[in-house]
């Protein structure tokens, strides 16, 4: 499964209801670091599809949720459990770091 695009319209439907883990990327079109990312969120979402939904939310299009959540900087990585956010990262990280962290946060990981 690859990414989902989540809006500030979905993303309660899309997030907050959502059964399993959901990482959220929030990014811009224009943010270097954040297009640095993408293909390793794009391989963690085939990866672990089993395991936890990776959505993207470009704060451009939809400026309503990133500014809830509190986002200053981007790319910031969001981790969201039954409707909660439960662990978050600021800034560039390689695909290995982005898999660590998501295994420190409980996130099962392919055997």
């Amino acid at each position: 499964m690859s990414t989902v695009t989540v809006t500030d319209a979905s993303f309660e439907q899309d997030v907050l209801q959502a059964e399993g883990p959901v990482l959220v990327d929030f990014w811009a079109e224009w943010c270097g670091p954040c297009k640095q990312i993408a293909p390793a969120l794009e391989q963690i979402s085939e990866e672990l599809a089993d395991h936890v939904v990776v959505a993207k939310v470009n704060i451009e299009d939809s400026p309503t949720t990133p500014s809830r959540y509190g986002v200053r900087g981007i790319p910031t990585m969001m981790l969201f459990r039954g409707g909660q956010m439960t662990s978050m990262k600021v800034g560039a990280m390689p695909k290995a770091k982005i898999l660590e962290w998501l295994a420190e946060a409980g996130v099962k990981q392919p055997a």
